[in-house]
């Protein structure tokens, strides 16, 4: 079984690392008994210009590393999405979130719920602004590097959001390795049949 990270790289300079080194040797000691711990220090030399995205793939050692020119996508629909998958690990095979965003009908991306429980975009966490708060659903589909970071922080505050909470939020952000904290500007998000739950602006 394979995963990877994908880490952000900015004129010469890997964002982060620590982070990604931690999410990779948790995936590690939960699937493999002997693992080479990933050490980000031992990578091929980044490009020395521009904003790059790095993709690592793993497993009990460093199977390939890839590096990309990133150009961020542009996120101003969302699709409600109602689905029990489960993404504990980073896993290089993402067929069933492939097939999710597949049901986006023609927006930007999808927001996938568990019986109205609020969950995770196709690449990103999430995080509500309500009374002043960022609040991130508590339990997500994956443990995004970001997200961790600014928990721990205290920048952000883990609780179980639903999707009436969309309507009681006063903004809504993105978070991943890439984008960072990003707050969506003049977004709507849909359910089925494009009823209209939310339309964000700034």
């Amino acid at each position: 079984m394979l995963f990877f990270e994908t880490i952000k790289v900015l004129e010469g300079r890997l964002w982060h690392k620590e982070w990604h080194e931690k999410r990779a040797r948790r995936t590690q000691r939960a699937h493999f008994t002997n693992f080479e711990p990933l050490n980000l220090t031992l990578l091929p030399p980044p490009p020395p210009k521009g904003l790059w995205r790095c993709k690592i793939i793993y497993g009990q050692k460093i199977h390939g590393v890839e590096y990309h020119p990133y150009y961020p996508r542009t996120i101003r629909s969302l699709r409600l999405t109602q689905s029990s998958i489960r993404y504990p690990y980073k896993a290089l095979d993402r067929k069933e979130l492939n097939y999710l965003f597949g049901q986006r009908e023609g927006c930007d991306d999808i927001l996938i719920h568990e019986d109205g429980l609020l969950k995770d975009t196709s690449i990103a966490n999430i995080a509500l602004l309500y009374k002043g708060e960022w609040l991130t659903p508590k339990e997500p589909l994956l443990l995004g590097t970001t997200r961790e970071r600014l928990l721990d922080q205290g920048r952000l505050q883990a609780d179980y959001l639903e999707i009436k909470d969309l309507a009681r939020c006063e903004k809504i952000a993105l978070l991943n390795a890439m984008i960072g904290f990003f707050e969506l500007d003049k977004c709507i998000i849909l359910k089925r049949s494009n009823n209209v739950v939310r339309y964000f602006t700034r």
